[in-house]
């Protein structure tokens, strides 16, 4: 019998995930190494789609502390993969939402406390290792900046020029029209129409303040079309960050859940996920 292969990662959800990375692994805080090792893990706890890193704490240049502080009340950002996927945390549910057995901790060292900025699964597989909140540190894998989250080595993105035409509109009003669209696919993700800025109507959106940053693509800017309740934050174009994403950069695309796209005369399907209301998470990755 086949096997489709989402289907085997989405019965992993309810789980406790690793997977070792033979990448050098630095956490900064403050300006100094916290964390350098070449022994880091990428560990989802259960419903996280996205990884963060663990490090034995044997390679932790700071004490393991009980926190000081009480803990506050984490909110809880649930989703589905798709219509039919299994229930899962959208990376606005901040690290303090553990969904695993274990101890938070804090991370004390010669120049700060970090409040409960570790967490030591009660596994038996993770013995010896502490879960670190990402935004706790500034990161880097090897020599590179990492933002966002790390990146999972089981998560592409694939980008396609695309000749056909692709037609955006809202409310009855045509946002963008092209023949020179970028199609951009992520693994599990509805593809994405990137569109040269020549063929938006710019005249039509409002640059908005709001900035993300997707560690696959780097840091997304907005724009609004304000005729719109549905068009709040409705476009996004990434910066040059990433040399990854290079077809890319400069790019307007919209939320497909917010608009109305039609590719070579056939209107697609409003897909419904986390981004599907004006208030959701940023650009997607994860």
């Amino acid at each position: 019998m086949a096997t489709k292969i989402s289907d085997v990662l989405f019965s992993t959800f309810p789980d406790l995930r690793y997977q070792p990375t033979a990448k050098r692994v630095r956490a900064m805080a403050g300006g100094r190494a916290v964390v350098d090792t070449l022994g880091a893990l990428l560990v989802w706890e259960p419903k996280r789609v996205t990884p963060i890193y663990a490090v034995s704490e044997s390679d932790l240049r700071a004490e393991l502390a009980p926190p000081l502080q009480q803990a506050g009340d984490v909110p809880e950002h649930g989703f589905r993969m798709g219509r039919e996927g299994p229930p899962a945390l959208d990376p606005r549910t901040a690290f303090g939402r553990h969904t695993a057995a274990g101890e938070e901790l804090d991370v004390v060292t010669s120049h700060a406390r970090l409040p409960r900025a570790a967490f030591r699964p009660a596994d038996p597989d993770l013995a010896g290792f502490v879960v670190l909140d990402f935004t706790a540190f500034d990161w880097l894998e090897d020599d590179e900046e990492i933002i966002g989250h790390p990146r999972d080595p089981f998560h592409r993105v694939d980008i396609r020029a695309s000749s056909l035409t692709v037609e955006v509109g809202i409310d009855g009003v045509t946002l963008a029209v092209t023949n020179g669209a970028q199609l951009l696919y992520e693994t599990m993700l509805q593809v994405r129409y990137y569109i040269p800025p020549s063929d938006v109507r710019l005249d039509l959106l409002e640059e908005s303040p709001k900035r993300t940053v997707c560690p696959y693509k780097g840091q997304a800017s907005y724009w609004s079309y304000p005729g719109s309740a549905q068009g709040r934050n409705v476009a996004w174009s990434y910066d040059r960050r990433f040399l990854d994403a290079a077809q890319i950069h400069g790019l307007f695309s919209f939320f497909n859940e917010r608009v109305d796209i039609t590719v070579d005369g056939v209107r697609q399907e409003r897909p419904v996920t986390p981004w599907s209301r004006p208030g959701g998470p940023g650009a997607p990755e994860a």
